[in-house]
């Protein structure tokens, strides 16, 4: 039983886009079409059964309800899929509502921060620390502050100094939303109840490719099952965050924070005995791809051999959960030209084409053009022979995985049939990270040879029912979101750093 107190009064509020330097800006109308509510509107969201808020943000809020009584106070809360830097102006004015709706709520009692933790504007680098900040200059030093981040966030001293506690994710695909906002509920209960712990960083000259930072295998799996292992009572928290390089930002590289109920000098010396750990396998976040000639010839082969093993083809490089278009069409044309069979590709973004097919109506021919406006140098046109044969709203709720649960809308949808590659087209730019995008237009993918995901890890967990491990293939083609760093020419990064530069040393200080 918790002791008896007047209600605890908590601001709860938010700001989730992952920004990818090199991508298009994202504005108002990107942050509406997905989530963007404050206030009345934002608390009815907390209590809607398919609501679209954070995960995180749902479980805080419920096992808040089971700890010292409360009273949430909504504030504001954005979520849009990954894309280019905010609209600086655009910020300015979220931040201002954000400030205005804090200052009239007070006095507050403990504030909680759902952030992604990658964002940029288009004139800052770190907007995530002006939030934390503007909170903590309101609240004042005394008000417990936690704030939930994705592990791939960037974290800067200044998102530090102002949160009492930063807790990020543990699983990549990102499935744990829910226990890390429970961690966040813990944590502010134990500080209401009197604790103040101390928190540390150690950031280290490494950016790891997104490919690299799956938590089942790999150099980052062995990192976090390290950190798991020194967790002892007088340890709150470690986080572990692989960062997410195309942000390009003075704070970029894998960073660990770790909260210490008996204060900052117990936490930095733990955060430093991680951090040499990880540095002595800094060389093993390496990405390893399949060209996209093997990788469709993978396809063909199981199209044409009814007793190969079906295959998952990722298109990392296009990965709209990394800030890419999401309609890149290099995999395309080669299953096409290929005559790959019982090739579904999804959910590729052509809010043009999408519409085209709704006009024309199911079971049309025509020729489809994609990207008849190219947008970027990776996002070519490309034309085929096109049969429409389904259309739909675009309305749906996930079914496993990242999107488990949670109401989602991709737009105006098509299913088009290129003779023999079918291919889900979408409005609304997306991850394909759920069966259900493909689902809901009718495909059956336990029967599907091969499978384009334009997605670059997430989509394992909503996919494993239907592909293992060793049907999966990352495809090296051009795009946004390529693994392969030393491609992009990078502006604000800390240098040297790996892997884009090989001659990287870390002064342990």
């Amino acid at each position: 039983m918790f002791p008896t107190h007047a209600k605890k009064r908590v601001a709860m509020l938010g700001l989730m886009l992952e920004s990818n330097s090199f991508a298009p800006v994202t504005g108002r109308d990107d942050f509406l079409k997905r989530l963007y509510v404050a206030g009345d509107e934002f608390r009815a969201e907390l209590n809607r059964t398919e609501s679209r808020l954070p995960a995180e943000m749902l479980s805080f809020h419920t096992a808040m309800d089971g700890g010292i009584p409360w009273e949430p106070v909504p504030i504001l809360i954005g979520l849009v899929e990954a894309g280019g830097p905010i609209d600086h102006a655009f910020f300015e004015e979220a931040l201002a509502e954000m400030r205005a709706r804090l200052e009239a709520a007070m006095p507050l009692n403990g504030v909680y921060i759902c952030n992604h933790g990658a964002m940029i504007t288009t004139e800052n680098r770190d907007p995530d620390g002006v939030i934390f900040g503007m909170v903590r200059e309101i609240v004042g030093p005394d008000v417990p502050v936690v704030a939930t981040l994705d592990l791939h966030g960037n974290v800067s001293d200044r998102m530090v100094e102002a949160a009492d506690v930063i807790i990020s994710y543990q699983t990549n695909p990102h499935v744990d939303m829910v226990a890390r906002g429970q961690d966040a509920a813990r944590a502010l209960n134990e500080m209401f109840n009197g604790l103040r712990p101390g928190t540390a960083i150690v950031r280290l000259p490494v950016t790891p490719p997104t490919v690299t930072l799956l938590t089942e295998k790999g150099p980052y799996a062995d990192l976090i099952n390290f950190g798991r292992s020194l967790v002892t009572p007088d340890i709150l928290n470690i986080s572990i965050l692989g960062g997410f390089a195309y942000a390009d930002t003075p704070k970029n590289g894998l960073a660990i924070i770790v909260t210490a109920r008996s204060g900052r000098d117990a936490a930095r010396k733990l955060a430093t005995m991680i951090a040499e750990y990880a540095w002595k396998d800094h060389e093993r976040y390496v990405p390893r791809l399949t060209s996209l000639e093997d990788a469709v010839a993978s396809a063909v082969r199981a199209g044409d051999d009814p007793t190969a093993m079906p295959v998952i083809l990722a298109d990392v490089a296009d990965n709209p959960g990394g800030g890419a278009n999401g309609n890149t069409t290099w995999i395309l044309e080669a299953l096409v030209k290929t005559g790959a069979k019982g090739a579904v590709l999804g959910i590729f973004n052509d809010p043009a084409l999408a519409k085209e097919a709704m006009e024309l109506g199911e079971g049309a021919r025509f020729k489809a053009v994609f990207n008849r406006t190219e947008p970027d140098g990776f996002s070519r046109r490309f034309e085929a022979e096109a049969t429409v044969l389904r259309i739909r709203d675009g309305d749906c709720v996930g079914r496993r995985g990242f999107y488990a649960g949670r109401r989602v809308n991709v737009g105006t949808t098509a299913l088009l049939d290129l003779g023999g590659v079918k291919v889900v087209v979408v409005s609304i730019r997306t991850q394909c990270a759920d069966p259900v995008f493909l689902e809901m237009m009718g495909i059956d993918i336990g029967k599907a040879r091969s499978v384009v995901v334009k997605s670059r890890g997430h989509f394992r967990a909503g996919f494993d029912e239907f592909f293992g491990p060793d049907q999966v293939i990352e495809v090296d083609a051009p795009g946004l979101s390529s693994p392969i760093l030393s491609r992009f020419d990078f502006k604000h990064l800390p240098r040297p750093v790996f892997p884009v530069d090989r001659d990287v040393t870390w002064p342990r200080s």
